[in-house]
């Protein structure tokens, strides 16, 4: 066995690395709260991961109506559409917090799925999860209630039911954008926070984060 065989062997690739180092194709790039990472039209080209904070996926009709299609955490990718041929964005990514996101080029994220079957089946698995996640989404908005909707999106904003520990604090999102994504109206939203906090499921903390508690649950399964 050659000396460059043996250190193959011994080198065993690892997705964390991968997704936390500069190299070739790979860059890190920060993003403060509320700064565009990519808009609806722009050149589809890389693949981006994030690595701290939370982005907005938002989508644009032509008539100039905006709407929210998916808030995204830690550990999540996006901009996924250009391995599959896509030449333009088909929506707007957007810093809801502060973000530190790891931009990988298409061909190097072509490469390394085709070389490394531990990403390639990590990749895989988190886009047949989030696919789940959308059946879900569409099953919620056709046959639950704007409030079930909303009690459930809080939910998944906090991360119960993930992997991990749910987190104590939601950042500030504002109502409007909450609407757009229940698919109902702000004073709605309004009318069914407030009952929320009277009821406990939820509080609001400095700056309008907003903690959300187990108990919210029982709106969810409640029939």
């Amino acid at each position: 066995m050659t000396r460059v065989v043996a250190f193959k062997k011994l080198t065993k690739f690892d997705s964390k690395t991968f997704l936390s180092t500069i190299n070739g194709g790979r860059r890190i790039e920060a993003f403060p709260k509320r700064q565009a990472i990519f808009a609806q039209g722009d050149s589809s080209d890389a693949v981006f991961y994030i690595q701290k904070g939370k982005v907005k996926l938002t989508v644009v009709s032509e008539g100039g109506k905006e709407a929210t299609i998916g808030i995204l955490n830690e550990g999540d990718f996006f901009g996924e559409g250009c391995l599959t041929g896509q030449a333009l964005r088909l929506c707007s990514a957007t810093a809801m917090t502060d973000c530190s996101v790891m931009k990988i080029d298409k061909k190097s994220m072509m490469e390394v799925l085709h070389r490394e079957h531990a990403f390639s089946d990590m990749f895989v698995a988190y886009l047949l999860a989030r696919n789940i996640r959308y059946e879900e989404d569409l099953v919620d908005q056709l046959f639950n209630s704007s409030e079930k909707r909303l009690a459930r999106i809080l939910l998944l904003l906090a991360h119960f039911g993930k992997d991990g520990k749910p987190e104590v604090v939601i950042p500030k999102i504002s109502q409007e954008t909450l609407a757009e994504m229940v698919g109902t109206t702000r004073s709605r939203v309004s009318f069914f926070m407030n009952r929320f906090r009277k009821l406990g499921f939820i509080d609001y903390h400095t700056g309008d984060a907003l903690q959300v508690h187990s108990s919210l649950l029982n709106i969810v399964l409640h029939d």
